[in-house]
């Protein structure tokens, strides 16, 4: 038993070291894609974000709990780097990309398909929809003055709903989208384990023109709330 503990520490321990690794990198993609979001038009004091796609992308790799903690990771970097909503927004920050991520990385676990990660991040933004909703209810009044919990209700079918419903809709295509090639990069340069799935050799057309389909939908309708349309 000594001996195949000596035999095998090793290897845990590099497998280890390459999963920090690659999750500290995911996560620093993850803040330069926030901070270039930041130049895309937003919704009154909304902004749409991309890092969820990055986050994704990483739990799809190395399970929910690494999305969670990358989630958190950028949200605390973003409140102490360039964020102006301070303790609050990284709440908000947090809790919308977990709501997303995590839900579309444990159905993707338990499903891993492709069909399983349509699924997963469907589910992902009806999560991300109905939370936010009752967190902007909660906490929105407590730092908009002006306005009252009964003007925040009454925004949240007219603003929260589609803006939520676009960003998320924006993060799933762009997922689905980017997920192979990124990849199929980090296991040519050993970060990744090779994939465990006969299902995930190649992206078929029709799957590849769903996604883009999604993708443009959802950026027009995002254009659309944002008024520049």
């Amino acid at each position: 038993m000594s001996a195949n503990t000596v035999t095998q520490s090793p290897a845990r321990s590099k497998m280890d070291t390459k999963t920090i690794t690659s999750l500290a990198m995911l996560t620093g993609i993850a803040y330069v894609v926030m901070l270039v979001s930041k130049l895309m038009p937003g919704v009154m004091f909304l902004d749409f974000d991309f890092k969820d796609v990055v986050i994704c992308i990483g739990g799809f790799t190395f399970g929910p709990m690494a999305a969670a903690i990358m989630s958190i990771l950028v949200a605390f970097i973003e409140m102490i780097t360039v964020s102006h909503t301070g303790p609050i927004g990284f709440i908000m920050n947090a809790l919308a990309t977990c709501a997303f991520c995590c839900t579309a990385c444990y159905v993707y676990k338990k499903k891993h398909t492709k069909s399983g990660a349509v699924l997963g991040l469907s589910l992902g933004v009806v999560c991300l929809v109905v939370v936010m909703l009752l967190w902007n209810y909660l906490i929105t009044p407590l730092y908009m003055t002006g306005f009252s919990r009964a003007d925040v209700a009454a925004m949240l079918p007219t603003l929260f709903l589609p803006f939520n419903l676009a960003k998320g809709g924006m993060n799933m295509a762009a997922t689905l989208l980017l997920y192979k090639p990124v990849v199929t990069t980090m296991r040519k340069a050993g970060l990744v384990p090779p994939s465990q799935s006969s299902q995930e050799k190649k992206l078929n057309a029709g799957f590849l023109l769903f996604s883009l389909a999604l993708l443009a939908t959802f950026v027009v309708f995002a254009l659309v709330l944002a008024g520049v349309i």
